[in-house]
Protein backbone atom coordinates (compact mmCIF):
# COMPACT_ATOMS: atom_id res chain seq x y z
CA UNK A 1 0.00 0.00 0.00
CA UNK A 2 1.66 3.34 -0.54
CA UNK A 3 1.76 6.41 1.24
CA UNK A 4 -1.11 8.56 -0.64
CA UNK A 5 -3.29 6.07 -0.53
CA UNK A 6 -3.00 5.58 3.18
CA UNK A 7 -3.28 9.37 3.89
CA UNK A 8 -6.11 9.39 2.01
CA UNK A 9 -8.09 6.20 3.98
CA UNK A 10 -6.63 8.35 7.31
CA UNK A 11 -8.34 11.60 6.28
CA UNK A 12 -11.55 9.65 5.29
CA UNK A 13 -11.89 7.27 9.05
CA UNK A 14 -11.24 10.75 10.61
CA UNK A 15 -13.92 12.83 8.53
CA UNK A 16 -16.42 9.79 9.02
CA UNK A 17 -15.49 10.07 12.93
CA UNK A 18 -16.07 13.72 13.28
CA UNK A 19 -19.30 13.39 11.30
CA UNK A 20 -20.63 10.87 13.83
CA UNK A 21 -19.69 12.94 16.88
CA UNK A 22 -21.84 16.17 15.50
CA UNK A 23 -25.00 14.10 16.30
CA UNK A 24 -27.94 13.41 13.52
CA UNK A 25 -27.36 14.36 10.08
CA UNK A 26 -30.51 15.22 8.16
CA UNK A 27 -29.30 14.63 4.47
CA UNK A 28 -32.76 15.60 3.66
CA UNK A 29 -32.06 19.62 4.23
CA UNK A 30 -29.80 19.49 2.11
CA UNK A 31 -30.92 17.70 -1.13
CA UNK A 32 -31.98 20.23 -3.52
CA UNK A 33 -35.51 18.71 -4.80
CA UNK A 34 -36.01 16.74 -1.88
CA UNK A 35 -36.79 17.03 2.09
CA UNK A 36 -39.84 17.55 4.36
CA UNK A 37 -40.21 21.37 3.68
CA UNK A 38 -43.62 22.70 2.82
CA UNK A 39 -43.14 24.91 -0.47
CA UNK A 40 -45.63 27.96 -0.27
CA UNK A 41 -47.08 28.74 -3.56
CA UNK A 42 -46.96 32.51 -4.50
CA UNK A 43 -50.26 34.20 -5.11
CA UNK A 44 -51.54 34.42 -8.34
CA UNK A 45 -52.67 37.80 -8.41
CA UNK A 46 -50.26 40.60 -9.17
CA UNK A 47 -50.07 43.60 -6.52
CA UNK A 48 -52.56 46.23 -6.99
CA UNK A 49 -54.59 44.65 -9.22
CA UNK A 50 -58.41 42.88 -9.78
CA UNK A 51 -59.01 39.39 -11.26
CA UNK A 52 -62.23 39.10 -13.60
CA UNK A 53 -63.53 35.63 -14.12
CA UNK A 54 -65.41 35.57 -17.20
CA UNK A 55 -67.59 32.47 -19.00
CA UNK A 56 -65.24 30.00 -20.85
CA UNK A 57 -63.59 30.15 -17.32
CA UNK A 58 -61.20 32.50 -18.83
CA UNK A 59 -59.80 35.32 -16.58
CA UNK A 60 -57.58 38.63 -16.78
CA UNK A 61 -56.20 41.11 -14.16
CA UNK A 62 -56.42 44.96 -14.45
CA UNK A 63 -54.46 47.23 -11.90
CA UNK A 64 -56.20 51.11 -12.10
CA UNK A 65 -53.31 53.63 -13.36
CA UNK A 66 -53.66 57.80 -12.65
CA UNK A 67 -56.67 57.75 -11.05
CA UNK A 68 -58.58 56.09 -13.61
CA UNK A 69 -57.51 57.70 -16.32
CA UNK A 70 -55.82 54.60 -17.61
CA UNK A 71 -55.71 50.51 -16.97
CA UNK A 72 -53.31 48.03 -17.18
CA UNK A 73 -54.53 45.05 -18.80
CA UNK A 74 -52.83 41.37 -17.89
CA UNK A 75 -54.00 38.53 -19.85
CA UNK A 76 -51.85 35.17 -19.80
CA UNK A 77 -49.97 36.02 -22.88
CA UNK A 78 -49.14 39.79 -22.84
CA UNK A 79 -49.76 43.40 -20.63
CA UNK A 80 -51.07 46.68 -22.48
CA UNK A 81 -52.09 49.66 -20.79
CA UNK A 82 -55.15 51.12 -22.38
CA UNK A 83 -56.68 54.64 -21.59
CA UNK A 84 -59.86 56.21 -20.89
CA UNK A 85 -62.05 56.86 -23.77
CA UNK A 86 -64.18 60.08 -23.03
CA UNK A 87 -64.48 62.01 -19.93
CA UNK A 88 -63.50 61.66 -16.40
CA UNK A 89 -66.03 58.66 -15.08
CA UNK A 90 -66.25 56.76 -18.17
CA UNK A 91 -65.72 52.92 -18.61
CA UNK A 92 -64.15 52.30 -21.88
CA UNK A 93 -60.75 51.74 -22.33
CA UNK A 94 -59.20 51.81 -25.60
CA UNK A 95 -55.52 51.04 -27.09
CA UNK A 96 -56.04 50.02 -31.33
CA UNK A 97 -57.95 47.30 -31.13
CA UNK A 98 -58.46 46.20 -27.85
CA UNK A 99 -61.70 47.68 -26.02
CA UNK A 100 -62.01 47.00 -22.25
CA UNK A 101 -65.69 48.15 -21.22
CA UNK A 102 -66.49 47.85 -17.02
CA UNK A 103 -69.72 47.34 -16.40
CA UNK A 104 -69.96 45.62 -13.14
CA UNK A 105 -70.70 41.76 -13.77
CA UNK A 106 -70.81 42.36 -17.29
CA UNK A 107 -67.76 43.23 -18.23
CA UNK A 108 -66.22 42.89 -21.36
CA UNK A 109 -62.87 42.70 -23.17
CA UNK A 110 -63.03 42.74 -27.25
CA UNK A 111 -59.88 42.45 -29.68
CA UNK A 112 -61.00 44.21 -32.78
CA UNK A 113 -64.36 42.47 -33.85
CA UNK A 114 -63.88 39.50 -31.92
CA UNK A 115 -65.28 39.46 -27.61
CA UNK A 116 -62.27 37.74 -26.14
CA UNK A 117 -63.49 37.74 -22.59
CA UNK A 118 -67.72 38.31 -21.62
CA UNK A 119 -69.55 38.74 -18.73
CA UNK A 120 -66.67 39.41 -16.71
CA UNK A 121 -67.06 39.36 -13.17
CA UNK A 122 -64.56 41.06 -10.31
CA UNK A 123 -63.51 38.21 -8.00
CA UNK A 124 -63.79 39.26 -3.68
Amino acid sequence: MNSESMYLKVVALAGISLLAGCGEINVKKYLPFGGDTTIQERPRTPANATEYQCTGNKRFYLRTLEGGAAVWLILPEREVRLDRLGAEGATRYSKGNTVLELNGDATRLSDGAAVSFSACKPTP
